[in-house]
Order: C-alpha cells, then sequence, then structure tokens
C-alpha cells in the first residue's frame, strides 16, 4: 500500500469517505478529555497527538482535489493552539503535581476569580470579533456563506479560552467548552465531518460529567492537604 493510499484509507459512510486519520484523532481526543476529567497528566500528551491527526484532516482538502470534504481553516487552526496550549497545560500541571502525592490527582479544582472571569471573557469577545473578520478577508477556500466564519470564530476561541481554563484548573473550562460544542456540533455536521460532530455530541455528555465533578472536587479538595500528604510521603521514605 502506498503512503498516499495509507493517509487516505479509511470507511464508507452513508457515501461519504471518512479518513482513519478522523477516527483515531477523535479518540485521542475523546481518551484525552477523561484523562481531564479525572486530572491525570497523560490528558496532555494524548490530546496533542490527537490534535496533530485532526489537522492533517481538516487542512487535507486544501493540498488536495480529491477530497470531498471543505477544508475548515479554524478547526485546523485550532489544533495548532490546542497543541502550544497542552503544552503549557503539561508544564503548569507537572509543576503542581512536583508537590503532591503520587496517587493524588494533578490539580485542585476552582472556580476563576472575578477578575479572571473578567479577563478571559474580554479576550473571548474580542478574539471572536477580530478572528472572523480576519477569515471573511482570507476566505475559507470555497464559496463560505457568512455566518461560517462567525462560528469558526466561536469555535476557535472558545476552544483556546476552555484549553487555557484547563491548563489553570478552573471550573469554568466545562463551560466553555459547552458553549464551543453547541456551535461546533452543527457546523461539523453541515460541513459532513460526522466522526467529528458524533464525538462533539458524545463530548457534551463527557463535558456535564466533568464539570460536576470538578465542582464537587473544588468543594471538598484542600491543596494545602495534598501537598502535606507529599512532605509525609517523602519523609516517610527517608526514614
Amino acid at each position: 500500500m502506498s503512503i498516499h493510499a495509507l493517509y487516505n484509507s479509511g470507511l464508507d459512510f452513508s457515501g461519504h469517505h471518512i479518513t482513519w486519520r478522523e477516527i483515531v484523532g477523535n479518540a485521542f481526543g475523546f481518551a484525552s478529555a477523561i484523562g481531564g476529567l479525572r486530572r491525570r497528566m497523560w490528558a496532555w500528551p494524548v490530546g496533542i497527538v490527537g490534535n496533530v491527526l485532526l489537522f492533517s484532516v481538516f487542512i487535507a482538502a486544501t493540498f488536495d482535489s480529491t477530497q470531498s470534504q471543505p477544508p475548515l481553516f479554524g478547526q485546523a487552526g485550532r489544533q495548532v493552539f490546542f497543541v502550544i496550549t497542552s503544552i503549557y497545560g503539561w508544564w503548569r500541571w507537572r509543576q503542581v503535581r512536583g508537590s503532591r502525592a503520587a496517587d493524588a490527582p494533578a490539580i485542585t479544582p476552582r472556580w476563576a476569580t472575578g477578575a479572571e472571569r473578567l479577563g478571559y471573557l474580554l479576550v473571548a469577545a474580542a478574539g471572536v470579533v477580530v478572528f472572523q473578520w480576519v477569515s471573511f478577508q482570507i476566505g475559507a477556500g470555497y464559496p463560505a456563506p457568512r455566518w461560517y466564519y462567525w462560528s469558526d470564530a466561536w469555535i476557535f476561541v472558545g476552544s483556546m479560552i476552555a484549553t487555557y481554563a484547563m491548563a489553570r484548573g478552573w471550573n469554568d473550562f466545562w463551560l466553555a467548552w459547552i458553549a464551543v460544542d453547541l456551535v461546533g456540533v452543527p457546523v461539523l455536521w453541515h460541513f459532513t465531518y460526522y466522526p467529528s460532530a458524533i464525538l462533539f455530541i458524545v463530548y457534551g455528555v463527557l463535558v456535564v460529567w466533568g464539570f460536576v465533578v470538578w465542582l464537587r472536587a473544588s468543594r471538598v479538595e484542600d491543596p494545602a492537604l495534598l501537598e502535606r500528604s507529599r512532605d509525609h510521603e517523602t519523609a516517610g521514605d527517608v526514614a
């Protein structure tokens, strides 16, 4: 099998070809979401693998005229920023994790402060306005309706805010993902990215559950106690 054939291999679904890259990339994304819910370090590298695969999916039609799906530049671009933000999140969780017991979660969730929330909401509002204008000026690479640029900007900016909030350990990140899903599912379905659309629906259920789990943890966990448990563990090893 040639590299080109392997790259484009997949399944046919209702007359549409779905590459294994899209299927596997979304599987990695779902696994990363579960890791985030459980506050495990491996959520970040697993998510990065999924981002790389999905980038190749959304950008493919730009370079291959045989692709039946239109390129979604916003969806492709956000995969790049996912990788960048995920590296930051991975680094930050490692910093916090280093002061905790081996079996403790990487972080203790909390709500963003009033100032932090105002900050990311202002960034989100400005980002959506700017990004939709820039995207419209560049063009989508095909005749796209005007609403597409606004929805793509919403998904792009909302995803960045959500990933950053996850890195910070804010409960708010789950609510940001719900806002992204409400727009992302119809857009992906409209452009026949069915595995991604279906995964976004499943994400919606996972996100609601994740919000409940993090909210409970933010109410009962004491970061200071988790750090002391690390100190006790280290003292026991020395003894």
